[in-house]
């Protein structure tokens, strides 16, 4: 059983959903986005970011692992692991300390950081469903908990 399963018939229900999800976040969370290739995970994440008020464009961060959005104060860092070979490369790689009070974090591929990867306080599981997506998202921490019950008022 999930918090919140729904079912996407496509982009523009995507985008809707990004866009609700959006008006529920603050400072401090972590969110755990899972699925396979093109399950929609960046797509997500990038709806999430225009409603948030990012204007310019939003880049997977395949290649990079990080990609940082400031948007008014707050920070944004949406992360994609894909690439990692092993769990002990994440404590190489520095991000640690942009898990914080402050900011926001999204994971691509929070698996490839194993158990060294902060918990997340919302996990989001994208799957191809026909044409659409299947996404069921739970509520891990207590802070997660407190957005979620808010997701039904937006």
């Amino acid at each position: 059983m999930h918090d919140i399963s729904l079912h996407l018939k496509d982009e523009k229900e995507t985008l809707s959903l990004g866009k609700k999800i959006a008006r529920i976040l603050h400072p401090g969370l972590v969110i755990y986005l899972q699925g396979d290739l093109g399950a929609g995970k960046t797509a997500l994440v990038r709806s999430m970011l225009k409603a948030m008020g990012h204007k310019d464009k939003v880049k997977s961060p395949t290649y990079t692992l990080v990609e940082l959005y400031t948007i008014s104060r707050l920070n944004l860092y949406h992360f994609d692991l894909y690439r990692f070979d092993s769990p002990e490369e994440w404590n190489d790689s520095g991000f640690r300390e942009y898990f914080n009070p402050e900011s926001i974090c999204f994971v691509e591929w929070p698996e490839k950081g194993g158990r060294l990867l902060p918990e997340p306080d919302i996990r989001i599981s994208l799957g191809i469903e026909g044409e659409g997506r299947h996404v069921d998202i739970d509520a891990i921490s207590e802070a997660g908990r407190q957005c979620l019950k808010r997701f039904g008022n937006t």
